[in-house]
């Protein structure tokens, strides 16, 4: 049976599980998953049902009657008022309600009657996949844990697919192996009493953009509150990211109004035009009773760093390897403080702002207006008349769409202003991709364009959810990384009451020219200190991303030797390596090499060590 990882970790943070019906032959199963450090929890009948790993304070359970109900993750739901829930429960379908009914973010778990129910969050941070295991339907907060179970070895297209800047909607979201399939964020699986049958079934959908600001303000406030409350009701003591600017500036000043401690951490800037720093000197001003850690901007590991050291157990390829020095170095320093939480402003870029393509329907649904703030939007990022207007012009659906990608994916990258106005930024593949893995991400985008549908037939809205579920796929990779490293990490941007609030906003009054991120300035006054509202700028730590270029040009150099990607035939190994020697060419200045990267390191863990089962 194979060993589990060191990385797998039990502490809190990193709660992953299999699930299994109330069933003989799912017992069966379940026992192939049994080792020492795995946790088991049982249906009335003994059997297994869940199987994994999970600490303590990350699960609630309750059962009555014949129904079962687990949440597993964030949430701060009362186990009287669970119990409760569960002792009425007369059908799955009513789990959908629940789960939008409570802060935090977690998994909710159901078994009634011989039926299961699984899902996870609609931001994608929590997510749910199954596979048929001798003959039994097993469901799974990993993919690796099925695939696993399976023996199975990852997909070359799928690793093709995955060589593709960016890799659109749906063909992110896709398990790297087949056999296994993935529920899509806003669905449920249900399995049926012959433990084989299942079906998703949608809980979840994006609020109309229709709010105003006023009206929504109050709403978001509240959401942010109880998504931070939430992590803090429990006291001690408690990190939070501090860069200055107002999504972690907004989590700090909500954390110190808990009865946890605050520590709050910010990392300066290399680069001497990097504010960071004086705008978080004026928000602890604010912030007496917290204490502030101010790192050494030189000691932070640059981007890339420490590529050939990563040894996660990863069940897809992320960038987020790319800044994972970064992200996890300062942990263990504040765990030493006390720290038994750390929280970050990640998210409030993606849901306390949106996307420019909102304004391709509203020109023509109130065209006065949108031509104001286009014409700003002109000028605020340099668009060209032209380009502007055939983006506004393009109606495509979203199937041409990546249709007509498909069939360019060695062209230039396209204008900045059709990746706002549009569907999104239109894949591309650059010159170490082999011909082999053209073909094979040509011929899955081209089937996936057949039948694909957008995740709202508004471009604006879907450009919102699919860059919030693009982000989560990297952070709860994260999160997983941050509890191995001993201090769990929360993103409360990222919750899904946060996400809905937000969404809810007309979109004329959360992107604007002339105000940024006027949600956030709006729901925060009164919490954050008119002062540190005011700031209408952010870091984009350019330098530090050029030295480290500079810096681990050998690393990289390093990574294409004996390359898996190579071995696969997806990829040029001396194109590579040849890049590798000049850091300031076109294929590293950008991050177009930020994929392959991804994939090289994914598939190098995977050989470093055996895949886990849950």
């Amino acid at each position: 049976m194979t060993e589990l990882h060191e990385s797998a970790g039990t502490g809190p943070g990193d709660a992953h599980f299999a699930v299994f019906s109330d069933r003989a032959d799912a017992a069966a199963v379940a026992r192939s998953f049994a080792r020492d450090g795995i946790r088991t929890l049982t249906h009335a009948s003994g059997r297994p049902w869940l199987v994994g790993h999970w600490h303590d304070d990350e699960i609630l359970t309750a059962r009555a009657g014949g129904a079962s109900v687990a949440v597993i993750g964030c949430c701060p739901v009362d186990g009287g008022e669970l119990r409760r829930r569960t002792a009425r429960l007369r059908d799955l379908a009513e789990l959908g309600p629940l789960a939008r009914s409570l802060p935090g973010s977690f998994h909710l778990v159901a078994a009634l009657d011989g039926r299961s129910r699984v899902q996870g969050t609609a931001s994608g941070l929590r997510l749910v996949f199954h596979a048929e295991i001798d003959g039994a339907r097993v469901a799974a907060t990993r993919a690796d844990t099925l695939a696993d179970a399976l023996g199975l070895t990852p997909d070359v297209e799928e690793l093709a697919v995955r060589l593709l800047w960016p890799a659109p909607y749906p063909l992110f979201e896709r398990p790297m192996w087949r056999g296994i399939t993935a529920v899509p964020p806003e669905d449920a699986l249900v399995v049926g009493t012959d433990g084989r049958t299942v079906r998703h079934t949608r809980w979840w959908t994006p609020p109309e953009p229709v709010r105003p600001l006023g009206e929504a303000a109050p709403l978001i406030r509240e959401a942010l509150k109880e998504a931070v409350a939430a992590r803090t009701r429990q006291g001690g003591v408690v990190s939070s990211d501090l860069s200055g600017g107002l999504d972690s500036t907004s989590v700090c000043f909500l954390a110190d109004r808990s009865p946890a401690r605050v520590v709050a951490g910010t990392w300066p800037g290399r680069d001497p035009a990097d504010t960071d720093l004086q705008w978080a000197q004026r928000a602890i001003t604010h912030l007496p009773d917290v204490e502030h850690v101010v790192w050494d901007a030189d000691a932070s590991p640059l981007v890339y760093d420490d590529l050939l050291g990563i040894d996660d157990l990863l069940d897809e390829p992320t960038i987020g390897v790319m800044d994972r020095s970064r992200v996890l170095h300062h942990l263990p320093d504040l765990a030493a403080r006390g720290s038994r939480l750390h929280l970050t402003g990640i998210g409030g870029d993606h849901v306390a702002w949106c996307s420019e393509a909102y304004y391709h329907r509203l020109l023509r649904t109130s065209p006065l207006f949108a031509l104001r703030q286009l014409r700003g939007f002109r000028a605020l990022w340099q668009w060209p008349l032209g380009g502007t207007v055939r983006a506004l012009a393009d109606s495509r659906p979203y199937g041409a769409w990546l249709a007509d990608a498909a069939h360019r994916l060695r062209d230039p990258s396209p204008a900045p202003v059709a990746t706002a106005l549009g569907w999104g930024m239109a894949p591309r593949l650059f010159e170490w991709v082999t011909p082999r893995a053209e073909h094979l991400a040509r011929r899955a985008l081209l089937d996936a364009a057949g039948t694909a549908s957008p995740l709202h037939p508004d471009r604006g809205v879907h450009a919102d959810l699919e860059q919030i579920r693009s982000c989560t796929r990297v952070i709860r990779q994260w999160d997983r990384m941050a509890a191995r490293a001993g201090l769990p990490m929360a993103s409360p941007f990222l919750d899904d009451r946060v996400i809905e609030a937000c969404l809810a906003v007309r979109p004329g009054d959360r992107v604007s020219p002339w105000r940024y991120k006027p949600v956030l300035g709006a729901a925060m006054r009164g919490i954050v200190p008119e002062e540190c509202l005011r700031r209408s700028n952010k870091a984009t730590a350019s330098m530090d991303a050029a030295n480290g270029l500079r810096d681990h040009r050998a690393e990289l150099l390093a990574l294409w030797e004996g390359s898996r990607l190579e071995e696969l035939g997806l990829v040029d190994g001396a194109a590579l390596r040849r890049l590798a020697l000049r850091p300031a060419s076109r294929g590293l200045s950008q991050p177009f090499l930020y994929s392959t990267i991804a994939a090289e390191v994914w598939l190098r863990g995977l050989a470093r060590a055996p895949l886990p089962r849950p």
